[in-house]
């Protein structure tokens, strides 16, 4: 069990790390921020780390990399939507929104994007194969597809907490600043326009 805990502990560091880094979920929860959209966006972006957690779980990711071309058809996939979703922030750049109201059908939309922004990235799939794995105890008491569950959940929350963080600090900082706040939704889909071409190279370069 003292084995178990510090895995989680040591797991919970390495993840916070990588969740703190700035990247695409950083650049959505900045765009949400502007339209008053977090925490719909952050359900859908922390959703897409618990869908490759299972997937990893239930043993498909290492098959799905083994297939030919489905890795990068994937890659090429998150690509062409990180591209688009780009390609929007960049020249239609989010307002901060005045006074939005409750609309069902807008929430559900930033929190399919968000799902999107995060499942169709393939390192999210891989840095999971190879990490998650490594944290698990095969002499604990419990199975290891419910350690890497449990150790995704963790990673889960502490997306939640930074992605939350960021959307509404931006939104408090931004709110009264509209030219300050379209420039850092063209420098977040600038990024977001980087990514989606470095994933692509990556892997068509292989």
């Amino acid at each position: 069990m003292i084995v178990t805990v510090s895995l989680i502990m040591a797991f919970w560091a390495v993840s916070f790390l990588f969740v703190i880094t700035p990247g695409v979920d950083w650049a959505y929860a900045i765009s949400a921020g502007l339209q008053g959209r977090v925490l719909p966006a952050v359900v859908g972006m922390v959703s897409g780390h618990l869908v490759a957690t299972l997937i990893v779980a239930a043993g498909v990711g290492g098959v799905l990399v083994k297939v030919p071309y489905a890795l990068l058809t994937l890659t090429l996939m998150g690509a062409a939507y990180l591209l688009w979703l780009g390609l929007n922030m960049l020249f239609k750049p989010s307002l901060p929104a005045q006074g939005a109201f409750r609309d069902e059908g807008a929430e559900m939309a930033w929190a399919m994007k968000g799902l999107c922004v995060s499942g169709l990235n393939p390192k999210v799939l891989l840095l999971f194969l190879a990490l998650l794995p490594q944290f698990t105890d095969a002499s604990a008491a419990w199975p290891v597809g419910a350690q890497i569950v449990a150790l995704g959940l963790i990673h889960g929350v502490s997306c939640g907490v930074v992605y939350l963080a960021v959307g509404y600090g931006a939104g408090a900082v931004l709110a009264s600043r509209p030219a300050a706040a379209i420039n850092v939704s063209r420098i977040s889909g600038a990024a977001m326009i980087v990514i989606a071409v470095v994933l692509a190279a990556e892997r068509l370069v292989i």
